[in-house]
């Protein structure tokens, strides 16, 4: 990995949508199952709403993932044009 490498701009908006858009969505099924005292609607809207949280907070998961991938695959460019260039890859030692 880079050593300069760059973090993703992460404003308090998208911190919001990562995390905790995902976190109240679960808690909104939990508050609904509470009001309507654990009865059969109360429990489908429990985990209905917690499935579609969690698949936010997954969604979102996965979409650092294959970001981080990308980097590693410019670093091995990088890596490869340095080899290249000077005929020993950037980590070796001479």
């Amino acid at each position: 990995m880079s050593a300069t490498r760059e973090r993703l701009p992460s404003s308090p908006f998208i911190q919001f949508l990562r995390w905790w858009l995902g976190a109240l969505v679960c808690l909104a099924g939990l508050v609904i199952a509470v009001a309507r005292g654990f009865d059969d609607t109360g429990f489908e809207a429990l985990f209905v709403l917690c499935g579609a949280g969690l698949s936010i907070i997954l969604m979102n998961l996965l979409l650092r993932v294959g970001i981080s991938g990308d980097t590693d695959r410019d670093d091995e460019a990088a890596a490869r044009e340095e080899f290249e260039r000077t005929g020993r890859w950037p980590d070796e030692r001479r």
